[in-house]
């Protein structure tokens, strides 16, 4: 079975100076890295997501500011397949489905930002496809949310969709485990 790695949003516009702010970016980036090299060495395909934000009103993600390019530590090579996107799914008008059947691939590797947003959609749609799912859950993370008045914090909401996740859609896994 043909396995691919599928990087998501990991964007400059997510760290420290961002226009959206994530917690602890630089930590996700980094594990994410770790599945990047893994996947170089062994010549298994890259996918890298890249979100650009066309919704009226957007405030990060947006077309030609330095928010919207891929953060450095996850820089995609030349040969690396870029998809665009403009919704939470990486599927939705994207060409991502037919990249991967092209290549044959049935098995993703899924990792990036934001656990409740675009890993949630993403990983939902591709099990819904038909894929194969795993989800490297510390190299995803997310924000702190607000409901019904209270903070919930960016740990709990991650963990909350992590399990949800794994329920149904994904296995989960650290990276350490995947890189084995």
């Amino acid at each position: 079975m043909s396995k691919a790695l599928i990087i998501i949003d990991i964007q400059n516009d997510y760290f420290q100076g961002g226009n959206c702010e994530l917690v602890n970016p630089t930590e996700a980036s980094l594990k994410a890295k770790e599945l990047l090299e893994y996947f170089r060495k062994n010549s298994m395909p890259i996918f890298h997501i890249q979100h650009i934000n066309l919704r009226k009103g957007a405030t990060y993600f947006l077309l030609n500011t330095k928010g919207v390019e891929i953060h450095e530590n996850v820089k995609p090579l030349e040969d690396e397949i870029i998809i665009e996107k403009n919704f939470p799914n990486s599927f939705l008008q994207t060409n991502l489905e037919s990249e991967l059947e092209k290549q044959n691939i049935k098995e993703l590797v899924i990792c990036g930002m934001m656990s409740h947003m675009c890993i949630d959609s993403t990983t939902r749609a591709a099990f819904d496809l038909g894929f194969d799912c795993t989800v490297a859950h510390d190299a995803c993370t997310t924000k702190d949310l607000e409901f019904l008045g209270k903070n919930i914090k960016a740990s709990e909401v991650h963990n909350s969709f992590m399990s949800s996740l794994g329920s149904v859609f994904a296995k989960l896994a650290k990276v350490e485990n995947i890189i084995l």
